[in-house]
Parts: structure tokens; C-alpha cells; sequence
């Protein structure tokens, strides 16, 4: 009986350690999307500032389609 509650605290353990790997490799990813959403984000805002273009094509097809309503005032409309 002693080695089939060792294996069973072995087990408990190794789900233990896999949850806490996946969690990393969750909050890991999230981070790098935070990241990505950030970079993006400051170069598009570069490329409108140095191109009126760019800012148009942002204001008339990015930001109504991909901006939430309530962050669009952010990008000087309504």
C-alpha cells in the first residue's frame, strides 16, 4: 500500500509542477502579445505622424473597425 501513496503523491506532485509550467508559458505568451500590441501600436503611430496617408488610411479603415468605441476619442475623432 506504501508504494501505491508514494505514486500518488508522485503524481499529485507532477500535475502540480505541470499546471505551474503551464501557467509560465500562459503568462509568457500574454506578455509577448502585451508586447507586440505595444510595438506595433508606436510604429503605426510614427508612420501616421510622418505620413499623412498612413493617418488617413488608419482613420478611415483601422481605427473604426478595430478600435473600441469607447477608445476611439483617443485618436482625435469622435
Amino acid at each position: 500500500m506504501k508504494a501505491l501513496e508514494k505514486a500518488q503523491k508522485d503524481l499529485e506532485r507532477a500535475k502540480a509542477r505541470l499546471q505551474n509550467e503551464q501557467a509560465k508559458m500562459k503568462e509568457k505568451e500574454r506578455k509577448q502579445d502585451t508586447r507586440k500590441k505595444i510595438v506595433l501600436g508606436g510604429a503605426l503611430l510614427a508612420a501616421a505622424k510622418a505620413n499623412p496617408q498612413v493617418a488617413d488610411w488608419l482613420r478611415a479603415q483601422i481605427i473604426p473597425v478595430y478600435v473600441a468605441e469607447k477608445d476611439r476619442g483617443l485618436f482625435g475623432g469622435e
